[in-house]
């Protein structure tokens, strides 16, 4: 293999039959033994895993199991409810040629899974904040402390000053309908682009940005969702028994579409991610005056994360790679704009916060310590590789009726962690589990909720799973700067569904294909 790659570098001319013999070579070669490894590890799951007790449904497909219902874009809900309704929190369901794969929002199952047996890989964006465990991710957290605190999440809320003239000066002659998913979407990239990397973006003066990475960012989720199978389990296992240059090398000869799509759109964040590192470094090397001028000022993520790292001990410092790698609201503004009176009353809440403040501008400890917006946004929330041994809450019925108590996972075994169900399960939450109604979060949650040892880090909720977003930290302020600026309702004869994709995303009933959120948007009388 590395004597023929060193004879293409020094060989141009080779026949092109050659790259295909040795791709199909090399294809049948990874693929056989996917499929080997598959097949064995199904045979001896069967004869030692528990998740063989489990009841689920049957398998729609030999070969995807029951993965076409599970993120089926428009009947994926329905089904997701029938797990819940007829299985219970911990069900069975197959993966690819029958595999048995666990589906659960068991809170305990949940808890034991995310927090203490969590295995994510870096395949494509490397060893970052948000795919690292254990020790490494310690290490990390330790460094960006300062970062989460509340004195450094104010200045974020000087980014939204774009989205606000933007939308002012569309909206100033009367009504317009408005994409707000595209808005929010730039919104959240210039946000963390400033608080994150010290970096812009977006301006917001276009309505199309100009910067490339909005367009990267935007097509990178649905382009992985394409490559399907391969990404699956092709590339996990090219990882393991391949080196990188013979991957990329089979990766460029590959006639796929959309593979080199993915290829140039990681590349490309990769490298700018490098670039950006490295203007940093040169400025910390100039002195503090040249990192005070960048955008920032030096308090941002990254440039906290360099200078920890600088101090740091020995055992602590990271890798420069680790270092590179680092549509809620949309869900909001459609909820808030199906019910006025929601909007209204939040809006009147700011207002009335403001007169105590003879009509200044809210800080940031007094905007997120408002109970009615604080109450919207979390119940948006709330409806929006070793072997272990995994503990349920209750005991479960299993298929020959017998009850079961814990699971025996073996290592491998693919864990689907349903957070839909995890957020609406009226054994936590009661029997008005699927309603919108902000007001729950006014009164004390019901002790089953409370008790539940729900990893999720942020309320109770499994929305940002077991960790912790920024997300979270400046979605009051968003949220809040709008409905006191503007006034948000459903455009005419557009009714609005949200599709179970990778990131759940907007659509115009009847138009699938391109996601969006028209809404009405006009001034507020105050603005």
């Amino acid at each position: 293999m590395f004597e023929f790659l060193s004879h293409l570098q020094t060989h141009g001319n080779i026949h092109v039959i050659n790259y295909y013999s040795l791709l199909q070579s090399v294809v049948v070669a990874v693929l056989s033994a996917s499929l080997w490894r598959l097949l064995f590890h199904r045979r001896k799951l069967q004869g030692v895993t528990h998740l063989g007790q489990l009841r689920g449904p049957r398998s729609q497909s030999w070969l995807k199991g029951n993965y076409s219902q599970l993120f089926n874009l428009k009947r994926g809900w329905e089904f997701h409810r029938y797990l819940a309704d007829e299985y219970g929190p911990t069900v069975q369901v197959k993966g690819f040629l029958g595999r048995k794969q666990l589906y659960t929002f068991d809170p305990k199952a949940m808890h034991h899974i995310l927090v203490k047996n969590l295995r994510s890989g870096a395949l494509l964006l490397g060893k970052g904040l948000l795919n690292t465990t254990g020790e490494h991710h310690r290490k990390q957290r330790k460094m960006l402390n300062p970062v989460f605190s509340i004195a450094h999440m104010r200045s974020m809320s000087e980014c939204l000053n774009f989205l606000r003239d933007a939308l002012l000066h569309r909206v100033q002659n009367g009504p317009q309908e408005i994409d707000l998913l595209e808005w929010m979407a730039r919104t959240a990239l210039e946000l963390i682009g400033q608080s994150g990397f010290g970096y812009s973006f977006d301006d917001m003066m276009d309505d199309v940005p100009k910067h490339k990475y909005s367009t990267v960012i935007k097509d990178l989720v649905p382009a992985l969702s394409q490559l399907g199978f391969a990404r699956t389990y092709l590339l996990p296992l090219s990882v393991k028994v391949l080196p990188t240059n013979v991957r990329t090398f089979i990766m460029n000869i590959t006639p796929w579409r959309t593979l080199h799509d993915v290829r140039d759109m990681v590349n490309y964040m990769h490298e700018l991610s490098v670039e950006i590192y490295e203007e940093k470094k040169r400025a910390f090397e100039e002195g503090d005056e040249a990192v005070v001028r960048q955008i920032g000022k030096g308090k941002d993520l990254l440039s906290i994360m360099m200078k920890e790292n600088m101090k740091a001990h020995h055992e602590d410092k990271l890798e420069e790679a680790e270092i590179i790698a680092q549509s809620a609201m949309s869900r909001i503004l459609h909820l808030l704009a199906l019910h006025p009176e929601v909007q209204d009353k939040l809006r009147q809440e700011i207002i009335a916060a403001q007169k105590e403040r003879q009509g200044g501008q809210l800080s940031y400890d007094e905007l997120v310590g408002l109970p009615y917006l604080d109450a919207v946004c979390r119940e948006t929330l709330r409806l929006s590789t070793e072997d272990a041994l995994i503990p349920l809450s209750r005991p479960m019925r299993g298929a020959d009726g017998t009850e079961v108590t814990e699971l025996f996972l073996p290592k491998a075994t693919t864990v689907v962690i349903s957070i839909l169900n995890a957020n609406r399960n009226p054994e936590l939450w009661g029997p008005d589990a699927l309603e919108w109604k902000p007001e729950r979060w006014l009164s004390p949650l019901p002790e089953s909720v409370v008790n539940s040892k729900m990893p999720g880090v942020y309320s109770h909720l499994m929305t940002f799973s077991g960790g912790k977003s920024l997300a979270n930290m400046v979605l009051e302020v968003v949220i809040a700067m709008l409905v006191e600026n503007f006034k948000f309702s459903s455009s005419p004869n557009k009714e609005i569904f949200w599709q179970m994709t990778g990131i759940t995303s907007p659509v115009v009933c009847g138009n699938s294909r391109h996601p969006c959120l028209p809404l009405m948007v006009e001034l507020t009388n105050g603005t």
